[in-house]
């Protein structure tokens, strides 16, 4: 049996309206003012927030984010959770279920701390990571910055490194190693 065969007989009863293009863009609007509503939900200032967000997208560490920032890694790294950003914290996930068992009351912090395999900066930030949910509106306002800032295609820029083997035009900002060193 064709298609042809299977849509004989079929008629359109209702018609569709064309509601046209919807538009709900607002990448013009810095960061920093987008945040700048949330300010209380975020353990540093809109501005700080929108600087980390770009440092760390662009590809550096989270330590080297917060010093540009003008934060503690610490700040920086709880900013980054507060916003959406997923890997800031130090501890696998099947570690953190001792960090959560701890906040259940089911281990000994002592115990939970051993079991969790980090030091205490790590421990303590994966405690705020589990007790702090990263806010709808924060999440989606660096979301829709990050999606805005992104270039599609190589189309020129600021990402890329100057002196890149790939040109200036590298949208991953030398993420990707050179072909030589899997030799």
């Amino acid at each position: 049996m064709t298609l042809s065969e299977i849509a004989d007989g079929l008629e359109v009863t209702a018609s569709q309206r064309d509601r046209g293009v919807a538009v709900a863009d607002d990448t013009e609007t810095p960061l920093a003012d987008r945040l700048a509503e949330h300010a209380d939900d975020l353990p540093c200032t809109p501005e700080a927030t929108a600087t980390l967000v770009d440092a760390y997208t662009a590809g550096r560490s989270v330590g080297d984010a917060a010093r540009e920032a003008g934060v503690t890694p610490m700040t920086g790294a709880k900013a980054l959770h507060r916003c959406g950003v997923e890997g800031v914290c130090p501890l696998a996930p099947s570690r953190r279920g001792a960090v959560r068992d701890w906040l259940d009351g089911r281990l000994a912090r002592s115990e939970a701390l051993a079991l969790a395999g980090g030091d205490e900066a790590e421990f303590a930030l994966a405690t705020y990571v589990e007790t702090h949910d990263p806010p709808a509106a924060v999440a989606e306002a660096v979301d829709a910055h990050v999606a805005g800032s992104a270039q599609l295609g190589g189309s020129g820029g600021s990402t890329g490194s100057a002196g890149s083997a790939r040109g200036e035009d590298d949208a991953l900002g030398g993420a990707l190693g050179s072909p030589d060193g899997l030799r």
